[in-house]
């Protein structure tokens, strides 16, 4: 029996599928880690995927 491969998922355009990143902010805290911030791609709210868009059939298309 044939296996049915699930669609692939959409990678954000806006960032490629890197949705979130961290930045340091320099220096160390007191137990030596580093300081950082995440930020998240505002397109994808963090995720890295978008999902399909909803194909219209039809004259109207």
């Amino acid at each position: 029996m044939t296996q049915h491969t699930p669609p692939a998922s959409r990678i954000c355009p806006a960032c490629d599928g890197f949705a979130s990143v961290a930045v340091t902010i320099g220096g160390r805290d007191l137990r030596g880690h580093l300081r950082t911030l995440t930020a998240h791609c505002p397109a994808c709210q963090g995720t890295g995927t978008v999902p399909a868009r909803r194909v219209r059939e039809g004259a109207g298309a």
